[in-house]
């Protein structure tokens, strides 16, 4: 197993001199990879494909499950739905019936290379008519996030994929008892990621918004939001017992079908001395959905959406939403990256939704389990939400919601890099336990003539023979260290630290990315 130690880690690589964190630039792809399907094909997402999703890169074949929106009820729904829809009429967007919104199914598409998607019939549900589409069949018929992980430590393979979705029960009329009153999450499982079967419902009556689910330590975490100390949230209060806006929470499990009913701050926003308040509105940045982060085995690393809020109703319009870059050890606690004042990690400015002509609407970015190595890259799938409004002239003509790419070099969230001026610096890490067996350690930088790397034991002190190690060659992903005469597997069991120096010349300006063990 890898260990990763990501330069925007200071927990892991704590300790530094003459040495600065530079936040990397994500390269954002301008066409989205996926779009809904044509308003006209009569297709669950003929009308928004919100990434509240996931895309795994699974045995070399990369796969998407997605948020769907369509125009107008599917009359086929089975009875059961019919009655979960009795009291909703979708949002409308205009007077004329049929054109109503409606959430769900979800969906699912797949791609040979996770920019060109195919959207296989799966013959599971039948919609107005067809079941030629990829919606996937669930028991509820208003859903939104959709959130999917391959588990092969479950030694059941039924159980080898799990979802968490986002069900809204309260339509129903009268109400179905066991699905409760407010918007929750469901989990459920599959033997291919396909074929979906419910195991729990584990906070019936308390609203759960969630944008992300990941396995982490052992652990199985559903990162959402909430919003403290109001009717629509859960009932939570923010420092001191005050109200606040949208925060990030955490819950989590090591049993996916029990769930114990305990929830953990994840991240927030400072909460305004004065806010501008209006109703329940508070008019002020704040995190949006909570954190959509992936584990990379002892570290995970996340996005978070940046809420730039107004009042409902006319200023509505006005919201729009970044993208924040976080990180975390354990999975439940994250803090933020400093990136330059004022600069999100992806800004809805460079990632926009798809415009239409003479108009202009805001773009909110949204997040899911989005975040993966594949060869090379680390790629950053995200949500790009075109913001028309609440009114139904914008919403008939103009909802819209496709998935977006954003990509770095693998691992390359952030540099550690020579302070201005210095010519010289070291990073040190946290003490670090190197496994028994046949270990190596490697590092992601560039520039690498002038990188040296010493072992030292928890107390600082050198390791004989093993001062100034060499970085192969100039630079690279996964860079091999060497120390003459000396053999990496007989440090297996010691604690140590990794010291590495930079030293700035005519030829090279070190930076170091991640350490790797």
């Amino acid at each position: 197993m890898r260990r990763t130690f990501l330069a925007i880690d200071d927990v892991s690589l704590p300790l530094r001199k003459n040495i600065c964190l530079y936040i990397s630039r994500p390269t954002v792809r301008p066409e989205p990879v996926l779009v809904p399907s044509p308003k006209e094909s009569n297709a669950p997402d003929n009308l928004a494909a919100h990434f509240y999703g996931t895309v795994l890169h699974d045995a070399g074949k990369f796969r998407m499950w997605y948020y769907a929106c369509h125009i107008g009820r599917n009359p086929d729904w089975p009875p059961r739905k019919q009655q979960q829809l009795a009291r909703n009429p979708g949002w409308l967007i205009g007077e004329k019936e049929g054109y109503e919104v409606h959430e769900g199914p979800p969906c699912y598409a797949e791609s040979d290379d996770g920019i060109t998607w195919t959207k296989p019939a799966l013959g599971q549900v039948l919609f107005k008519g067809s079941r030629a589409n990829n919606a996937l069949d669930l028991p509820h018929a208003i859903i939104s996030g959709v959130s999917v992980i391959r588990d092969d430590a479950d030694p059941e393979p039924g159980r080898c994929y799990k979802m968490v979705y986002q069900y809204f029960p309260d339509q129903s009329d009268p109400p179905i008892p066991e699905y409760g009153s407010k918007p929750s999450i469901a989990c459920a499982v599959s033997p291919d990621g396909i074929r979906w079967m419910v195991s729990s419902m584990p906070f019936v009556n308390q609203f759960v918004e969630h944008c992300s689910f990941m396995k982490h330590d052992g652990m199985y975490i559903v990162h959402s939001h909430d919003f403290p100390g109001t009717a629509f949230g859960g009932g939570t209060f923010a420092e001191g017992g005050s109200a606040g806006g949208r925060t990030g929470i955490a819950h989590s499990t090591y049993d996916f079908d029990h769930w114990p009913d305990l929830w953990q701050w994840t991240f927030a926003l400072p909460e305004p001395a004065n806010p501008a308040v209006r109703g329940m509105d508070y008019c002020y940045d704040q995190v949006h959905m909570g954190a959509g982060a992936a584990s990379f085995g002892n570290v995970c690393v996340g996005v978070y959406g940046v809420w730039h809020n107004h009042p409902f109703g006319e200023d509505f319009v006005n919201i729009s939403c970044d993208l924040g870059l976080l990180v975390s050890n354990d999975g439940l606690r994250f803090r933020e990256l400093a990136v330059t004042p004022g600069q999100p990690f992806i800004s809805h400015e460079e990632s926009p939704a798809t415009q239409v002509p003479d108009r202009a609407f805001k773009t909110i970015l949204c997040q899911g389990n989005g975040i993966l190595n594949v060869g090379d890259e680390t790629r950053i799938y995200h949500g790009r939400w075109r913001n028309s409004g609440t009114r139904g002239e914008d919403i008939s003509a103009y909802y819209w919601s496709e998935v977006a790419l954003a990509t770095i070099p693998r691992d390359r969230w952030g540099a550690l890099k020579l302070s201005p001026g210095a010519n010289e610096g070291t990073i040190c890490s946290a003490p670090i336990t190197f496994p028994s067996g046949t270990c190596e350690l490697r590092i992601n930088a560039s520039g690498a003539e002038g990188l040296s790397v010493d072992l030292l034991d928890e107390k600082f002190q050198l390791i004989p023979g093993f001062a100034d190690g060499r970085v192969t060659g100039s630079g690279g992903l996964d860079c091999k260290i060497s120390w003459t005469g000396k053999n990496q597997e007989s440090l297996a069991g010691r604690t140590l630290r990794v010291q590495v120096r930079l030293r700035r010349s005519a030829t090279a300006d070190p930076q170091v990315f991640a350490l790797y063990l």
